[in-house]
């Protein structure tokens, strides 16, 4: 079932995605599944419940983009699949419209803004971003950093199957045409400072880790991996958990500190890696963009670990900045893809710095240290 259900949806089974958790609504919440065959309920993504609420229950509908995460929609097809409804017991009568990114969703009740406003872009959190970061090629690939990390790579017109655990998903869809992407998922990025931060109380303020990192410099003993909640992809091990090796006498908070930084390095080579394993290709550029990469140590260390160019825009909360050049694109402010690519800007670019046999030999410290949190070896 698991290799059916990913070739139609390119996700995994996992109750990260909705189909599992609607299923054991409707199998455990008295009356639910009755209401819903009934078509007394309404099922959707956080998209699709804001929507709801802000046209006054008018409006069911989603995009493609969030459809493609629920377990039930067939990414090939661009529809609800019955087949999928089946497996999860899940009628189709509760699911919303699905929409391309830039579409006409409905109006906003006149009580909330003091006039009704059209509703004209919508996409996920990180197919926002990619449009954001302008990345509308194949090979384009962008990552943003916050509590989470997410790296999506756009493969075009092609959706190219992982066979190392990473997703495939609607990169976005545009007058009814799919633009396909391979998506690796990091749960703990941003949030590993935040732990530094508020769990050991090893610093008072995000800004401070800068330069540290930068007296402490990249080649120590030192190796954090942040598997508090599990890992995520490459290796979507969620009982796997937290550690910190390679401490010694002379291990002092600078150092662990660092190592918390250069974790979401190391887990980005991981899905670089496992993006070149399933045939993508290395990169030559990474645009980075979310909260932590106003870090430029966390930046440099990044372009110098994965060696490539990394690129931060001048505008680096991408997610708001995508859609809302999709609804420019559906309200006519914007005529194309490509004017909308004029529009992006680089503040900061760096290139590697390091050489061959230290990124080497500090990357292999990384992966000796995720084998052994791993919960099966």
């Amino acid at each position: 079932m698991e290799n059916k259900v990913q070739s139609k949806t390119g996700l995994l089974i996992d109750p990260y995605f909705s189909a599992t958790k609607i299923k054991w609504m409707l199998d455990n919440v008295e009356g639910a599944r009755a209401r819903a065959e009934a078509g007394e309920l309404a099922f959707g993504t956080i998209d699709t419940f804001l929507l709801w609420r802000l046209t006054g229950g008018e409006s069911h509908k989603t995009d493609a983009t969030n459809a493609s995460r629920t377990l039930l929609f067939n990414i090939h097809d661009q529809q609800w699949d019955q087949e999928l409804l089946d497996i999860f017991s899940v009628p189709e009568s509760l699911l919303p419209q699905v929409e391309d990114c830039a579409a006409d969703f409905g109006y906003t009740t006149e009580d909330i803004l003091g006039e009704r406003i059209n509703i004209a872009g919508m996409a996920g959190d990180q197919q926002a971003a990619l449009i954001g970061q302008a990345c509308f090629k194949p090979g384009m690939i962008k990552s943003t950093y916050g509590t989470g990390c997410f790296m999506v790579l756009n493969t075009g017109n092609e959706a190219l199957q992982s066979n190392h655990k990473l997703l495939t998903t609607v990169g976005y869809r545009l007058n009814g045409e799919t633009s396909y992407a391979l998506e690796g998922s990091i749960f703990v990025a941003g949030a590993a400072v935040q732990w530094l931060r508020d769990g050991l109380e090893l610093i008072s303020h995000a800004k401070e880790t800068e330069a540290m990192a930068e007296e402490m410099g990249a080649e120590h003993s030192v190796y954090l991996v942040p598997a508090f909640t599990g890992l995520g992809a490459p290796f979507w091990d969620p009982n796997a958990r937290g550690a910190i090796f390679g401490l010694t006498r002379d291990t002092n908070i600078k150092a662990i500190v660092t190592a918390g930084l250069q974790s979401v390095a190391y887990q980005t080579k991981d899905l670089v890696r496992a993006m070149e394993k399933d045939g993508a290709g290395k990169p030559t550029t990474l645009r980075v963009d979310g909260g932590m990469v106003a870090n430029n140590w966390v930046v440099q260390f990044l372009s110098d670990l994965l060696n490539v160019e990394v690129q931060r825009p001048a505008v680096i909360e991408t997610t708001a900045l995508g859609v809302a050049y999709l609804a420019g694109l559906q309200t006519g402010i914007y005529e194309s893809l490509d004017q909308i690519s004029e529009l992006w800007h680089c503040e900061r670019h760096v290139s590697p710095a390091m050489d061959d046999h230290v990124r080497e030999r500090l990357y292999s410290g990384w992966c000796d240290a995720v084998e052994r949190v791993k919960s099966t070896k």
